[in-house]
């Protein structure tokens, strides 16, 4: 398989709605990649961008090392899953799963040996000859990773192709994602709106909202070190947020004080992370914890948040798991205004361009 890059990607439908905003972001050669993110952030229109689906209006995509800008769906050596298995009713299992490989004109022998290899990986060798309407909505969904398995793709691109799934069959073909994956050293680029799925699959997660990255980085450091109040309350489960605080000290110690509640005193690891500017100043910080975060009172790992612009104001500590094949870059979100004029100045500048 191959790894793929987004250079200054944006995407504007018909009518001015713009989907995706001045994307930047390289996936590794073998890397399973998680786009998170609510309904609209821009996470399908990503994968249908690499998939040829959409073209974009300015930047350049980029598969194996080739700018595929311009060149059809079917000769990016893709394959995309969605949410509802694209199988033929009429067919059995093994048809399905060929069907790709028969329009390439693969010879039969080739596409049977193909298909047999992708059925014992998924645990399907028992079902192949059966028609769709006899197996369970796993083994469907089986079937359609089945079809993309057997052609070999460079890129794997999955549209929350769980969500159809009961919460039992979720976490079960979570588990078996993760292991095709890692058996078949491929790239997989999933797309979800849940926080305990991209933190379950993903070796690197994406956060997006409203067509802008928020943050790039591995589960870990996006659970423990959140740029902003939204990746906090998407990455996790059960955050417990509080608006309207303010820091202050007393007797030497640093307090979190809201309104009538009583002061909550946090520790000096706390202190020593903290930026200028929020002792005693008044300024309004907000809050956020997790209920396992605060066993037996300790609030070391609370987070704080700026009140105006919910970015994080405490800094990295040595916990911070810097991994340059993980870790795209150290990504702060900038005030959505402020993102949308600069990717506005960056589509009259390649619109200019491609005037001359």
């Amino acid at each position: 398989m191959a790894g793929a890059a987004l250079k200054n990607v944006c995407k504007i439908y018909p009518g001015g709605e713009q989907a995706v905003y001045d994307m930047d972001l390289k996936i590794g050669d073998g890397e399973f990649l998680v786009l998170l993110g609510p309904e609209k952030c821009g996470k399908s229109s990503v994968l249908r961008i690499l998939a040829g689906l959409e073209e974009a209006s300015a930047g350049d995509v980029e598969i194996g090392g080739a700018v595929v800008n311009g060149v059809a769906p079917k000769d990016r050596d893709i394959a995309m899953v969605f949410q509802n298995a694209a199988i033929y009713q009429q067919y059995t299992v093994a048809d399905n799963m060929g069907f790709g490989l028969k329009l390439r004109k693969v010879p039969q022998p080739v596409i049977d040996v193909r298909v047999k290899e992708a059925a014992a990986i998924l645990g399907l060798t028992d079902v192949l000859y059966k028609k769709p309407k006899q197996l369970t909505a796993l083994q469907r969904q089986r079937v359609a990773l089945g079809g993309t398995i057997v052609r070999e793709p460079k890129l794997v691109l999955l549209d929350e192709p769980l969500a159809g799934l009961d919460e039992k069959l979720r976490i079960q073909m979570r588990g078996e994602l993760i292991k095709l994956q890692a058996r078949l050293k491929g790239t997989f680029i999933y797309a979800t709106r849940e926080g305990v799925e991209a933190m379950a699959l993903g070796t690197r997660i994406v956060v997006m909202k409203d067509g802008f990255m928020q943050q790039a980085d591995t589960p870990e450091n996006l659970y423990n070190y959140p740029v902003c109040l939204f990746v906090a309350d998407i990455i996790g489960h059960d955050l417990e947020i509080v608006r309207g605080a303010t820091l202050l000290e007393e007797d030497g110690k640093l307090l979190l004080r809201k309104g009538e509640d009583a002061d909550m005193v946090l520790p000096d690891c706390v202190r020593a992370r903290l930026k200028e500017g929020y002792i005693g100043t008044g300024k309004e910080v907000i809050y956020a914890f997790r209920p396992e975060d605060l066993k037996e009172e300790d609030t070391s790992r609370i987070l704080l948040f700026d009140g105006e612009t919910e970015l994080i104001i405490l800094e990295r500590d040595e916990g911070y798991a810097a991994d340059e094949n993980n870790a795209e870059r150290d990504f702060i979100p900038l005030p959505p205004d402020k993102m949308r004029e600069l990717s506005q100045r960056f589509l009259k500048k390649t619109s200019a361009k491609k005037k001359k």
